[in-house]
């Protein structure tokens, strides 16, 4: 009966951290993407993602001609090509700076409740307060507050034709559209 008991014990551990094995590598809250945070600069990505390849695509800083020049970017690919994450610093050209934005482009990062990439409008609007909808040329951004998140759906997605800025409700969005794209803002 002793050796039953230790046993069930066993495997009862051993399902917790199976479940919990990725170690919150693809959580993502209000100011955490996975083990990134509010907090993390620029010189830790290559610690954070040592098992990973990062892309550095740099601007020209302070220093250029251009006048609207781009931010920095970090794109974060697993090992494979798999395109994780598009990071943006606050300042350009500084390993010091903290982060201002990070591009989900993995569905296997998700919220608590389950947003994620593959989550369709339907999924969004029960779990999660929008707080605003905001529309451009090609698609409806949902402002999330609670994530401090924007989520875009293509115009296509509602049934609207590009280069329209036709205001976008709520109510107009199909339950099934899908997302584009999913931004965490560290600001």
């Amino acid at each position: 009966m002793k050796n039953i008991f230790k046993l069930v014990t066993v495997l009862l551990i051993s399902l917790v951290f199976i479940k919990c094995g990725n170690g919150g590598k693809f959580d993502v809250a209000k100011g955490k993407v996975g083990q990134l945070t509010t907090e993390t600069t620029v010189q830790e990505l290559e610690t954070i993602f040592k098992n990973d390849s990062i892309v550095k695509i740099l601007s020209e800083g302070a220093k250029g001609d251009n006048y609207f020049q781009d931010d920095d970017e970090y794109e974060i690919y697993e090992k494979g090509g798999k395109h994780l994450l598009t990071i943006t610093p606050k300042e350009q050209l500084d390993s010091t700076s903290t982060l201002k934005s990070i591009k989900i482009l993995d569905e296997r990062f998700k919220t608590a409740s389950g947003l994620n990439l593959k989550s369709t409008f339907e999924e969004i609007n029960a779990n999660n307060i929008i707080n605003k909808v905001e529309t451009s040329f090609s698609s409806a951004s949902l402002f999330l507050d609670e994530l401090n998140a924007t989520i875009a759906i293509d115009k296509e997605e509602l049934g609207i034709k590009e280069n329209n800025m036709q205001k976008v409700s709520k109510e107009q969005i199909p339950d099934l559209a899908k997302i584009k794209s999913f931004i965490i803002w560290f600001n």
